[in-house]
Formats: C-alpha cells, structure tokens, sequence
C-alpha cells in the first residue's frame, strides 16, 4: 500500500543502514560518538566541539543523583522481575516529571520566551517570579531538597558557558531570573542544575520541547548502574521492610 508519508531518519537494505544519509558502517560506527548522534538524530546536523561538549556535560550532571524516585522505583522493579533490565529501566525513567529530573524545559520555556519577546529583561522576571509566586509554584529550575544554598553541578556548568562563551543570551537572562527569585524570596534560593542545563541546552540549539528526552537519555543509562547493584544488594527488600516498619496500617 502506497502513502504520503516519507522518514528522513533512517532505512536499511540487505547490505546497507542509512541514517539520515549517512552510511551507518562506513561513516558513522566507530567516526562518531554517542553524543554527536544523539545531537545529529535530534537537530539533523552534527555538533561542532563546544555543542557536543555541552551536550556531554549536560548528560553526565543527571546522570546520578543516589536515592531518588527513579532509582528506588527501578529497584523495587528489579526485584520483582529481575530477568528484565528493560522494565526495571523504564519503570525509573517514567517517573521523571515535573518535580524531579524535568524541570529543564520549564525553565527553558521562561528564558526562551523572555528572549523572544524581548523589551525590558528585568520587568519580565518580575513578572514570572510574581506570577509563580501567586499561584506558590516554584520557578521551575529553583531549589534543591539537599543542595543548599549552591548546587555543586551549577558551579560547573556555568563556568563551562563562561570558558566556551556562549552568547546566545540564555545565561544573561538565568542570572537575572535567580537575582529576582531571591529578591522576592527575600533569601538566597538554589538555582539548580535543571535550571542551568536549561540556560546551556538552549544555547546549543536544543528547543524546549524535547528537553526531558536528553533526561530521560541521561537517567536510563545511571538507573543501569543501580538495577546492578541491587541484583547483587537486594536492598529493595529493605527499602520494603522500613516502609512496613515505618508506615503502620491503621483502621480506617
């Protein structure tokens, strides 16, 4: 049955896989890393070596972040069906929201919108505080349970933006946010590496929309880590145990 529809992403012959006019054996396997396909099948171009650097820092600061909803849900998951990596990993995976691990392209939504319309910089982050505020939202990309009152991972990854110079305007604008959610704050609050990797992947060219895609990317290859451990720890069923211990039923 013939179609309109057409892929420009890849096909495969007998003799030959084609990825968006690449050659997969003679071009691609072992000329380019991960990272630059993961740039390439997202944007259809390849990254020049400040993105691709980007990309990879990005990457590796969601990674692992210890005890946290994906990987405590993809070990419980590994316990139940420990002959099935794949569904402990999705199980931890789909758990990343709007609370935890994808607040990135909330923050990006704001710094891009902020740049697009332009005007006076300072009065549109007033406005945005303002009105996360009145509703007692958290500004995506703000505050950090643990990291308190400088997340570790935004040191780095701002000094990264600083020595490659990225100019898109993203950073300029991330600072002015911060300055005016603390002066509303009327305390310091943590801008956190959600909130900086927004600022950095907008300026490689990543829109916001598939930002909690490269979450989901980063996240899925730490949680295998963890399913691991736990086949060799087993400490879901410890994890179990304090919940029973510690939560009583009661009658209702």
């Amino acid at each position: 049955m013939k179609t309109d529809m057409k892929t420009h992403i890849g096909h495969s012959t007998p003799d030959r896989v084609v990825v968006r006019g690449h050659d997969l054996s003679r071009d691609l396997i072992g000329k380019r890393d991960f990272v630059e396909m993961l740039y390439f099948l997202s944007l259809k171009r390849f990254p020049n070596p400040a993105q691709l650097r980007v990309l990879n820092a990005c990457l590796v600061t969601l990674m692992e972040h210890g005890w946290t909803p994906s990987s405590i849900i993809a070990r419980m998951t590994a316990d139940s069906v420990p002959e099935e990596m794949q569904v402990a990993m999705a199980s931890g995976v789909l758990v990343m929201g709007s609370v935890f691990a994808g607040t990135t392209e909330g923050c990006a939504r704001i710094l891009e919108t902020g740049l697009k319309r332009g005007g006076d910089r300072d009065a549109y982050c007033r406005d945005v505080v303002e009105e996360h505020r009145a509703t007692k939202k958290p500004v995506p990309g703000f505050g950090h349970p643990v990291h308190k009152p400088i997340d570790p991972r935004v040191i780095t990854l701002l000094a990264m933006a600083d020595e490659l110079k990225l100019d898109g305007g993203y950073v300029p604008l991330l600072k002015q946010l911060s300055a005016e959610v603390d002066r509303q704050a009327g305390k310091h609050v943590t801008l956190n590496a959600t909130g900086a990797m927004a600022a950095l992947l907008l300026e490689i060219g990543f829109p916001p929309d598939i930002m909690r895609g490269l979450s989901v990317v980063a996240r899925a290859a730490g949680l295998i880590g963890h399913i691991v451990e736990e086949r060799e720890a087993h400490a879901a069923r410890k994890i179990w145990n304090l919940a029973e211990e510690h939560i009583p039923y009661e009658n209702p």
